[in-house]
């Protein structure tokens, strides 16, 4: 990444993001729905039920809503099964609005009281969904204004074939968010990172960005997954740099959990020519049961799999692939990345 270009954002918006250009110009009501047969993310058994949509069928979706500690995390429901199940996923991110009384126990809808779906367009050939809000989108508090963003694109780009997000509010393209004045170049993407933080040391403009994946939990001691985009020291070696702040942990401030024992070594990871990551621990990954920490496991594969060029992941301890988790899961093969992230139940 150039510097200049994060410089310019870490003074705009006090940390640094990135936004990639490409927009979709329409006039005004020329917003259609998406089309039906836009896939989304398949689920993991326990997801939250929530009222049945077409023939009482629902179908797991991913959503992305604010915690108990402000951070934007996923989760999992079971949405009613309707054509544009995109726009639904939005609809149940609105504050009082079609989710009322069924998001999990410590997680909030995003999306100002009030707010209507006005349109929502997808572009499959520039894979890109763009999305108009009705006025009252503007109603929220500043320090929500980035949040907000990360979750509208991080919901939307969990779909199959979207990659790219545009926001317009009443009709007309957005430029710039409407309550700080965050500033919008062209299309959003995942690169625009998700609960931001800078590492000791990295100086803005001199950083590279690593999506990793701690755990939260809720007051009644429910755990999971929480995406934190950390601003590291400038390195060419993505996956190495997952790891070593894996190892390091989160931050007090974040109040987010450990996944790995900050005396483990560094693995050895190598990247073959089919796209699957080798993960070579030592035993000091292994508990006295000689098994791998399951929460550590799905850790590194979403922390790894959200970073550009993994597929899959082979886990290993000293060179072996016979590696079994504490939720008796056999790892003798790559795993790839879950499909549905925090079925959470109500």
């Amino acid at each position: 990444m150039k510097p200049s270009y994060w410089m310019k954002w870490g003074a705009i918006a006090g940390v640094t993001i990135l936004l990639t250009s490409g927009c979709s110009l329409m006039k005004s009501g020329e917003i259609d729905p998406p089309p039906a047969d836009v896939a989304v993310n398949d689920g993991q058994g326990g997801a939250v039920p929530v009222s049945a949509g077409v023939q009482g069928q629902t179908q797991p979706t991913t959503l992305y809503l604010k915690d108990r500690n402000g951070l934007i995390a996923p989760v999992t429901m079971n949405l009613p099964k309707v054509e544009g199940v995109a726009r639904k996923a939005l609809e149940f991110m609105v504050e009082d609005g079609a989710s009322k009384g069924q998001l999990p126990k410590d997680f909030m809808a995003v999306l100002p009281k009030g707010t209507q779906i006005k349109g929502l367009d997808i572009n499959q050939e520039k894979k890109l969904a763009t999305v108009d809000f009705s006025k009252e989108f503007k109603n929220y508090a500043v320090q929500d204004e980035r949040r907000l963003m990360e979750a509208i694109t991080w919901t939307l780009t969990g779909f199959s074939g979207i990659d790219n997000v545009q926001i317009w509010l009443d009709g007309k393209a957005l430029t710039e968010m409407p309550v700080g004045g965050t500033p919008i170049d062209g299309a959003l993407t995942r690169a625009i990172g998700i609960n931001l933080e800078r590492a000791e040391g990295a100086e803005f403009g001199q950083t590279t960005p690593v999506t990793l994946y701690f755990q939260g939990e809720t007051s009644d001691k429910t755990k999971y997954y929480v995406p934190v985009t950390r601003m590291v020291k400038r390195t060419d070696d993505k996956a190495k740099a997952v790891m070593e702040q894996l190892i390091l942990g989160p931050t007090v401030k974040s109040k987010l959990q450990s996944v790995l024992a900050p005396t483990l070594e560094i693995p050895k990871l190598e990247l073959g020519a089919d796209g699957v990551m080798n993960v070579n621990f030592t035993g000091k990954l292994l508990g006295t049961d000689k098994k791998a920490p399951s929460a550590a496991i799905q850790s590194v594969i979403l922390s790894l799999t959200e970073n550009a060029g993994v597929s899959k992941v082979q886990i290993k301890v000293d060179g072996n692939t016979t590696v079994t988790s504490t939720d008796n899961q056999n790892l003798s093969k790559p795993v790839t990345r879950p499909t549905g992230l925090n079925p959470i139940k109500m």
